[in-house]
């Protein structure tokens, strides 16, 4: 048996190809018996894009460009020190249509379970409202408030406390 532009092949063999593109092959059988010929299409389809190619997703994008907010002992106004980061988290949602965010609102470890629950909400709706006067649409924030459940740092000095008052991003599917 031969095949048109690969060579010979036994009679009861196989032949590997590996066409860059797609090829139709030719095989013609001589014996006793006489001459057969038939042909074979072989298609070659582009590999998909692999991740490395495609970039990095939303989620990894996500997590480095979106900033957390931090707020002053009992206040839930942003700072004008941190008001760029939130400036930078909305063009981040504005130029990612399709990520929804939780924010959820933390306080440190003073005041009452209740009173760190009420602030903790009223820090995740300060991130919330700028991120809506920016132009983000509502139904892609949600807000909680953990209070002083969900501590970041444990101790009990005014560096630590500073890193649990705040309002902390999380990506949504």
């Amino acid at each position: 048996v031969t095949l048109q532009g690969i060579g010979t092949v036994d009679a009861s063999g196989s032949r590997t190809v590996n066409p860059s593109s797609s090829t139709t092959y030719v095989a013609v059988a001589k014996g006793p018996g006489g001459t057969q010929e038939a042909s074979a299409r072989v298609t070659v389809n582009q590999p998909p894009a692999t991740a490395a190619a495609a970039g990095p997703s939303e989620e990894e994008l996500f997590a480095r460009s979106v900033k957390d907010l931090y707020f002053d002992y009992d206040k839930y106004n942003i700072r004008p020190a941190d008001a760029p980061s939130a400036d930078g988290d909305a063009r981040f949602f504005l130029d990612h249509p399709n990520v929804k965010v939780l924010i959820e609102g933390h306080c440190d470890d003073r005041g009452s379970e209740e009173y760190n629950l009420a602030l903790g909400d009223s820090r995740a709706t300060s991130m919330k409202e700028a991120l809506l006067k920016a132009g983000v649409e509502a139904e892609r924030i949600k807000t909680i408030s953990y209070g002083k459940e969900k501590p970041f740092c444990s101790s009990d000095d005014e560096p630590c406390w500073q890193q649990n008052r705040r309002a902390h991003l999380v990506f949504q599917k």
